[in-house]
């Protein structure tokens, strides 16, 4: 009985924890460059199940089979699948058609340097010329951060990245990839961080200027995963309250009855 209770509680951690996934999906269902995330479910490693002392079986200890204890939260994962674009004219919005991140130089409280990676290609240009992320971080260029002149008129970012300010070629946007992005760690809402054993490998992706790459999370899809899981987390309820009366009958009224 008591591990019937056990396992309804880790049925509902388990879906509280989903639900908190898919929460901030759709929170974030208009944020340019998100990546969905998902979780899987796995079970417990399955204990040997003993009878201790029964009287039938000699006062012997007696191996009657295998348990699981209930289910638990397994892997949570990024979907980097490509979300749609969305024309926008805009001269320093990027957006990136195919496999790749923009790379940007982002500074932390101790003013110490970090590269990450994003698709979130919202930029501007600042009042010295550097085009930056909605949160003042630096792109980065071929020749280091990238810097347009500010008299310039007419900057045009073809689709391999060049940048010209008035017809002159001045810089390149650097488009990075990784091998397996199972060795990035996501950094906030949009931005992505190399972890020991990451692996860069060259992109064909493009660069489309004027456009921004939405959000890849599906609401219709998010909305009917919430409704599954709350009724799974309901069925985990009952399961409770079921066992729970169970026991209050077996304590309070055979127990009184013998």
């Amino acid at each position: 009985m008591v591990r019937a209770l056990y396992t309804g509680w880790t049925g509902m951690v388990n879906e509280q924890k989903r639900l908190d996934i898919i929460s901030n999906n759709m929170a974030n269902a208009t944020t340019v460059g998100f990546k969905k995330e998902g979780v899987t479910s796995e079970s417990f490693k399955d204990v040997m199940a003993i009878k201790i002392r029964d009287e039938a079986a000699g006062w012997r200890k007696e191996e009657i089979g295998v348990m699981s204890p209930g289910v638990k939260l397994g892997e949570i994962y990024t979907d980097y699948t490509q979300g749609s674009v969305r024309q926008t004219d805009n001269t320093y919005d990027l957006a990136i058609a195919g496999e790749g991140f923009f790379e940007v130089s982002v500074k932390d409280r101790n003013g110490e340097e970090h590269i990450r990676y994003t698709r979130a290609g919202q930029f501007k240009i600042t009042q010295d010329g550097h085009i930056v992320d909605t949160d003042g971080n630096n792109l980065r260029s071929e020749s280091g951060e990238l810097q347009v002149p500010v008299d310039a008129k007419n900057v045009t970012i073809t689709e391999n990245g060049q940048v010209y300010a008035d017809g002159e070629l001045i810089d390149k946007i650097v488009l990075k990839d990784f091998e397996d992005y199972d060795f990035l760690k996501k950094v906030g809402y949009t931005m992505y961080e190399p972890v020991n054993g990451a692996q860069q490998k060259d992109t064909t992706a493009e660069i489309l200027q004027g456009y921004t790459e939405q959000s890849n999370v599906n609401i219709v899809r998010e909305m009917v995963n919430m409704i599954e899981i709350t009724r799974a987390y309901e069925t985990n309820q009952r399961l409770i309250k079921s066992i729970d009366s169970t026991l209050d009958l077996a304590a309070n009224t055979i127990g009184r009855v013998g």
